[in-house]
């Protein structure tokens, strides 16, 4: 008998330990793909610029900064996330300048009118600074680098306060449109008067509505877990901006159009290397003040020899172009990249050789009615060529350009450009 029960306990045991040991393995492995999953979500929100928090994601755009006219800029923002709500949000910043000692801050929200297509209906109240002659698009997807490169050289700044009202539409997987209606009082921080019908402005009020398109016929998406993800970010793209200045509405100074454009085409070849090309244009006419036209991404301050010049190239700018040596109220630009495949050194060690070409022309037709800033026009074609070796360091290359064609300057020295180029992705 006790024998027959030896037996029994050694079956149960058996069969219990055996039993056991699938699920314990299927256990261990929903844990790890769990992990798996978070881990990758939180490296996409670090990618992206967010320190992710259970409600809410801080923006690590805002924590540090450097320019000309601010100085050191660091301050806190952030944007809630789908654990505060899937249907509103709630997003801000609030930032310091030590050199301007002037606070800067965005208070906004959004709520969704629509899941299907991600329809977004945003407000916004902003008192922050923005670089004269720059312009973004309402539809460029969020990108975010450590620090921005042309930022440590800009000065020239106007401060704006504005209160706006968005829509942000998904027409299709392929085509994303955004709309905006504001109202901003723009105050230059440097000497500038804007001279229309014998009339001085040194200050001014616009209100402006933008519609922006964003089309991407060639990349592809899937369906996955009830959201839509992008496969393959496909080539060429096109974005299209329409801003049009209303006078008279709401104490509105002026009434002016302006039509922008960017076109991104990307070739991958067999060996490896990839070749890209960026052609941007814009067109402004009407009572356009300086503040709301057009410079060509220039990034080279204006001192006297090229070591003092030394500092950090940018992603697309022009780096032998001095900082507010042209504006224009027409332009257009054309870059080109063409990346060698990387050197493979060492597994650790891979240097990358990419050869550039950048253009520019532009022009522009009331010129005399910007006073208190020296500035040309492109009204002829600029042109410098160079190349970059990135990743020699930590993320860190070397940048190497020159400046020639109509825009050649009488100082050999003056023509060239040497720097920096960082390149880190996460």
């Amino acid at each position: 008998m006790l024998k027959h029960l030896f037996v029994v306990f050694l079956l149960i045991f058996a069969t219990n330990s055996y039993a056991q040991e699938p699920i314990q393995k299927e256990k261990d492995s929903v844990k790890v793909a769990q992990d798996s999953i978070k881990k990758a979500a939180f490296l996409t929100n670090i990618g992206n610029g967010f320190l992710p928090f259970k409600y809410f994601n801080a923006d690590l755009r805002y924590l540090i900064k450097f320019n000309q006219y601010e100085g050191f800029r660091t301050g806190l923002g952030g944007i809630t996330n789908n654990n505060f709500s899937e249907r509103y949000r709630i997003d801000g910043y609030i930032v310091y300048g030590f050199k301007d000692k002037k606070l800067k801050y965005k208070i906004g929200g959004g709520f969704r009118i629509k899941e299907k297509s991600n329809t977004w209906v945003n407000l916004a109240y902003v008192d922050d600074l923005q670089e004269t002659g720059s312009s973004t698009f309402l539809t460029d997807k969020r990108f975010f680098t450590f620090f921005e490169p042309r930022l440590l050289n800009i000065d020239l700044f106007h401060r704006h306060i504005t209160k706006s009202v968005a829509l942000e539409h998904k027409i299709s997987n392929h085509l994303l449109s955004e709309t905006e209606v504001a109202y901003v009082k723009v105050n230059p921080t440097y000497n500038y008067t804007y001279i229309l019908d014998d009339t001085s402005y040194k200050t001014f009020d616009l209100s402006t509505a933008k519609i922006a398109l964003q089309w991407s016929p060639f990349s592809t998406y899937v369906l996955e877990n009830d959201k839509i993800r992008e496969t393959k970010d496909g080539y060429p793209k096109f974005t299209l901006q329409l801003t049009q200045g209303f006078k008279s509405v709401f104490g509105s100074d002026f009434q002016f159009s302006k039509l922008d454009f960017r076109t991104i085409q990307q070739f991958k070849h067999f060996n490896g290397s990839v070749t890209n090309l960026t052609l941007v244009a814009g067109i402004a006419g009407g009572e356009a003040p300086l503040t709301h036209l057009y410079h060509a991404y220039p990034n080279n301050i204006n001192k006297e020899t090229i070591l003092q010049r030394f500092s950090v190239a940018g992603l697309n700018s022009f780096e032998t172009m001095y900082f507010n040596e042209f504006f224009s109220d027409k332009f257009s630009t054309l870059q080109l990249k063409h990346f060698f495949k990387p050197f493979n050194i060492t597994h650790r060690f891979k240097p990358q050789l990419v050869l550039i070409s950048r253009h520019a022309v532009g022009d522009m037709n009331s010129k005399d009615s910007h006073q208190g800033i020296a500035f040309n026009t492109l009204d002829k074609l600029y042109s410098e060529s160079g190349f970059e070796i990135n990743k020699l360091l930590l993320g860190f290359g070397l940048s190497f350009a020159y400046r020639y064609g109509s825009y050649h300057l009488p100082s050999i020295g003056d023509n060239f450009a040497f720097k920096f180029t960082f390149n880190l992705a996460l």
